[in-house]
């Protein structure tokens, strides 16, 4: 006796909202609420029945409700755990504020910048996804500004920041300029002694170049720098990646017990015991890659 089909919802307005990469979709069952061009790109808000509301540009997934935090915690936790100090932090990109909002749960954050160069995913972000940036978006010590993220890093001042941080998109469009060495070296000057610098590094099975290209390079320019593996399902393979450098050794790979002790009980997906694990979760290939890259 076979069984009949389970309907993909049982709301009528209901449709399939898909990312189409390389062949394959990663689709929610939902509806588009808010959809709009910017003078940047298409900015898409969905509501799903699976992971809440959501977030894509130029119809690629970048958040949602019930999933932003397997990427949130993952980019955040290993950098401001493991650098000197993190009084200054700079957030480029991010603009769905939730990498601020796990910055900022840190008591040693005094000042936070976050550019982002797109003012309509802010205000969408702030309107219609209103949980993901939390209180971030009303904390004293965080300060906005819509522009972008590239020319800040350049003209910033050199040691002026703790922990700089890229929440970027695909190195496509307005992101494609995130991920390459200028800027990388830029990043590394703003860096005060004992900083981290963190960025996503895309899937290691969906993005495979990009990815071990974005580790070689940020090791060519830091010294030390690993990827760290974890998973975002409604992500292209739904493996991915954030990469952590620094100047004066791996120092974001422990994490220092009193920040961690402040931050862990209200994470879902990261921990010490976590990150461990995760940095340690290295692939046959791209090990194999890494080293013949040098």
């Amino acid at each position: 006796m076979s069984t009949p089909p389970v309907p993909a919802s049982n709301d009528p307005s209901a449709q399939w909202v898909d990312e189409i990469f390389d062949g394959v979709r990663y689709g929610l069952a939902g509806r588009v609420i808010a959809e709009q061009h910017s003078p940047f790109q298409r900015v898409t808000i969905i509501e799903s029945e699976r992971y809440g509301k959501g977030l894509l540009l130029d119809g690629c997934w970048m958040t949602a409700e019930r999933q932003e935090r397997h990427y949130h915690e993952a980019l955040v936790h290993p950098a401001l755990c493991g650098a000197a100090q993190v009084e200054r932090v700079l957030v480029i990109g991010g603009g769905d504020g939730g990498t601020a909002r796990e910055c900022l749960r840190h008591a040693g954050v005094q000042h936070l910048d976050m550019v982002e160069i797109d003012g309509l995913v802010v205000e969408w972000s702030q309107q219609l996804l209103p949980g993901i940036g939390g209180s971030a978006w009303s904390d004293p010590r965080f300060q906005l500004t819509v522009g972008d993220g590239i020319a800040w890093v350049r003209e910033a001042e050199a040691a002026s920041y703790d922990v700089v941080i890229v929440d970027g998109s695909d190195p496509a469009g307005p992101a494609e300029g995130l991920f390459n060495r200028a800027f990388f070296e830029h990043c590394r000057r703003i860096l005060r002694p004992g900083g981290v610098f963190a960025t996503q590094s895309e899937s290691p099975e969906a993005f495979r170049e990009v990815h071990i290209a974005t580790v070689r390079l940020l090791r060519e320019v830091f010294g030390h720098a690993d990827p760290l593996y974890g998973w975002v399902p409604m992500y292209p393979s739904g493996w991915w990646s954030w990469t952590f450098a620094a100047v004066d050794g791996p120092r974001y790979r422990d994490a220092q017990p009193e920040r961690a002790a402040g931050v862990a009980a209200g994470c879902e997906i990261w921990s010490p015991r976590w990150q461990s694990g995760a940095f340690e979760a290295v692939p046959a290939f791209v090990e194999r890659a890494l080293a013949d890259g040098g």
